[in-house]
């Protein structure tokens, strides 16, 4: 081959790997922040990337621009693989032009996301971008329209996950928001759609860029994040660890391991996890220890409405999604965040075939004013329409308490449960114990009282409480000894079994491997019209 025409390939494989010059990559490594192509080697399996496009240029004329020509714009983009998977990815690079969106590198990601489809792998994008290329005007705003209409397409058919390793503002932040994952960077990732100077001219409030959209804000306040990471490389062995549990794609089953955890295995610490007295708090993530594989739970949304624990673990080495309240925040509570999250998650895995399971103990939904004025009826009948959707197997164990709408809503058997569990500390019931005795054994209660006073004559204000309050708690013994079980569900049927806590396991192993076969499939039709 002639010399000039080698000359010529190397000369734009070195500019293209040289980015925005060696000043502003220095610039990222002070910020302790990755570079694109750094990124992407730390991601994918070592040698595998295969890069795409590496020679595009935008086509901008104006504003001097022409002089300013860099292949691959900015944007690095390939395919290679994790764990031996082929995975489609592109990383912004923060060093040319900011990271900014121009039309030749969204035509880049378009083409990327276009064959990730065909082919059905996953996506992953890793996000440092100033924006949209003012520069370029509309056309840059037009990659945008065609990105987020890639990403609506490709939603329940590949995985999409997005990495926010830097900022994410304006319109930019959309793509994330329809992807199934997002992950932030602990003080060097942001996201918002107005940035401060913006808010504080039109609404005069201070706030920094990381108390409005740093990591921590959208992990514990927004939820527009599931995974707070503490620098680059963590967040990118997150990405590597959430995909070993899901498949490829919406027609693959989720990848399985071997598995030396037995699936027999009885704990018997788990018979002591639930507190006798019903209104003391426990860990549930312990009961979910004890009962997955290796004791291992890779928890989804750890920050945000902790009342509610999603994320992935796995039975026999087949992977599951984990959905339980959390006794130990607002006594396990569902609220607006919890079903919100809930939902999310439940529909995430019934698109991408993983198992549910469901660990239940729920008083029911959170009461007052700033929840129903927040939407909790729309909001809390977005996870009863998850789970009444999902067709995946779906397996519940109920631990304690399982009360009035609460208990039809998180995975009942009435709402096409495969297989429903409970310990012999389960209470179901319309309501607790302690509401349902003022309704039940209203009338009874005040005639104590008269009873009372007939015999000891007039009692004070403190004399009736006292004989109200043990009556109370005398009634709330019945109510609970005759109602508030799990056997009269069993009877009913609407509970397969009663079991022994240390049983767990070896139940849920069981029902999985049965129901491994399973098909079941909604109404024809378009799509439902989920409460949005």
């Amino acid at each position: 081959m002639e010399k000039h025409l080698l000359d010529e390939l190397e000369r734009r494989n070195r500019l293209a790997e040289e980015g925005g010059g060696a000043e502003r990559r220095e610039r990222q490594q002070r910020e302790g922040k990755l570079n694109a192509r750094e990124r992407v080697a730390v991601l994918l399996d070592e040698g595998t990337f295969e890069e795409t496009d590496r020679f595009v240029e935008h086509r901008c004329t104006d504003f001097g621009m022409a002089e300013k020509c860099i292949p691959g714009d900015g944007f690095v983009t390939g395919y290679g693989k994790i764990d031996g998977r082929t995975v489609f990815v592109f990383a912004q690079d923060f060093t040319v032009f900011g990271g900014s969106l121009s039309e030749a590198n969204a035509g880049k990601i378009v083409k990327l996301m276009d064959t990730a489809m065909r082919v059905g792998a996953p996506i992953i994008g890793l996000n440092d971008s100033g924006g949209a290329r003012i520069q370029e005007g509309v056309v840059s705003l037009a990659g945008y329209a065609d990105i987020f209409l890639r990403n609506t397409l490709a939603s329940g058919v590949v995985p999409q996950i997005s990495a926010i390793l830097g900022p994410c503002a304006g319109g930019a932040v959309y793509s994330p928001a329809i992807t199934d994952f997002t992950l932030m960077v602990d003080k060097t990732s942001y996201m918002f759609v107005t940035g401060p100077d913006v808010i504080k001219t039109v609404t005069h409030e201070d706030v920094t860029k990381e108390k409005l959209g740093g990591a921590t804000t959208h992990n514990e306040i927004s939820g527009v994040a599931h995974f707070l990471a503490h620098d680059d490389a963590e967040c990118l062995a997150m990405v590597r660890e959430l995909l070993s549990f899901l498949p490829s794609n919406n027609l693959d089953d989720p990848p399985r391991r071997a598995c030396a955890d037995p699936v027999d295995r009885a704990d018997r610490e788990l018979d002591d996890v639930v507190p006798a007295e019903s209104n003391q708090p426990y860990d549930i993530k312990d009961a979910i220890a004890r009962i997955v594989d290796e004791g291992y739970f890779f928890e989804v949304h750890e920050h945000f409405a902790r009342n509610l624990v999603v994320g992935f673990a796995r039975m026999n080495g087949r992977p599951v999604g984990i959905v339980a309240n959390q006794p130990a925040v607002l006594a396990g509570v569902l609220d607006i965040d919890a079903s919100v999250k809930g939902a999310r998650f439940v529909r995430f895995c019934d698109a991408f075939n993983i198992p549910l399971i469901t660990l239940e103990d729920v008083p029911g939904f959170l009461p007052g004013t700033q929840q129903e004025y927040g939407g909790i009826i729309r909001h809390g009948a977005k996870l009863l329409y998850a789970f009444a959707e999902a067709t995946v197997p779906k397996l519940l164990v109920i631990t304690r308490k399982a009360y009035g709408g609460a208990y039809c809503v998180m995975s009942s058997k009435h709402i096409r449960t495969d297989v429903n569990l409970a310990w012999p500390t389960a209470e179901i019931a319309v309501m607790g114990p302690e509401g349902a005795v003022n309704i039940v054994y209203g009338r009874e209660l005040q005639e104590t009282v008269r009873e009372a006073e007939a015999r000891e004559g007039p009692l004070s204000e403190e004399q009736r409480a006292a004989v109200l309050a043990e009556a109370r708690a005398a009634r709330a013994h019945e109510f609970r000894e005759q109602f508030a079980n799990p056997y009269i569900a069993a009877e009913r049927g609407y509970v397969d079994a009663v079991i022994l806590p240390r049983e767990t396991r070896r139940r849920l192993c069981a029902a999985l491997e049965m129901l491994d076969g399973k098909r079941d499939k909604n109404p024809p039709k378009k799509h439902g019209n989920i409460p949005l």
